[in-house]
């Protein structure tokens, strides 16, 4: 007996277990139906799975190998999600929370039970492009300061920026509590030096209000415009949101300085 479970879990080791999922939450997840449409349909007998009618909601399969029909049609499923969201001031950049409302809460009730959580965050007064996605992989990708993606703010702030700023920035900001800041690239238009541009390449706490603040300038508005070559859809108004293209996501990723 011992000698056959030394040898199962020999052979699990080397095959590797896969993890299952119930058919009832397969077809959820793919957000073509919800959780009691898709009970319904399985009790109905127009659910198969690899050509075999399936009557039981809690049948567990196989994701990756698994072909799985509704009345004779394949259904695709897709693991990973990323959105794009203009994001509103007001809201906070959360997954939960029990007082303020959130950048989850925005969601459809469909698209709210696929994990997703904001990429990085923004403040609750600042607004643009917010990344969302279940991909915890994809979202360190952004985020870490090795990866060197860019983030471009637009920036209204009380001063006016000068050419002393632009070099403060390029050299490094340090900030009141003595922590220095990748270089980073300052722009404004000489016609309206209140309004500016600022391109960071890491994502600390606060950090372009902080950055302004060593300057002696309050930042009074911000938004997001970009990640690496990725920008605000402009038909995107404040709150709403639309599914990234396998093209749209690489011009994240790919983006590297």
């Amino acid at each position: 007996m011992l000698t056959v479970v030394i040898k199962c879990m020999y052979e699990c080791k080397i095959i590797g277990v896969r993890s299952l999922i119930r058919l009832d939450k397969f077809l959820s997840n793919s957000r073509v139906y919800s959780r009691r449409e898709a009970v319904d349909l399985i009790k109905q007998g127009r659910v198969s799975v690899d050509g075999k009618r399936i009557s039981s909601n809690d049948y567990k399969l196989d994701e990756k190998t698994a072909v799985i029909c509704v009345d004779g049609k394949k259904l695709g499923y897709d693991k990973y999600h990323y959105y794009m969201m203009n994001k509103p001031a007001g809201v906070i950049s959360a997954t939960g929370d029990r007082g303020q409302k959130t950048v989850i809460d925005l969601l459809s009730d469909g698209e709210q039970h696929l994990g997703l959580f904001p990429v990085g965050r923004l403040d609750k007064d600042t607004t643009g492009l917010l990344i969302l996605t279940n991909d915890g992989d994809f979202a360190h990708s952004i985020i870490s300061p090795k990866k060197l993606i860019p983030k471009k703010y637009r920036a209204v702030v009380d001063g006016r920026i000068d050419d002393a700023d632009i070099e403060a920035f390029e050299n490094g900001i340090i900030l009141a509590d003595g922590m220095k800041c990748l270089p980073a690239v300052l722009e404004y238009d000489k016609a309206d030096a209140f309004v500016c541009f600022i391109t960071l390449y890491e994502g600390k706490y606060h950090q372009v209000k902080r950055m302004m603040a060593s300057r002696g300038k309050h930042v009074r508005e911000l938004s997001r415009l970009s990640i690496g070559n990725l920008k605000l859809d402009e038909n995107l108004e404040p709150g709403e949101y639309k599914k990234l293209t396998s093209i749209e996501i690489n011009t994240i990723v790919l983006q590297q300085y």
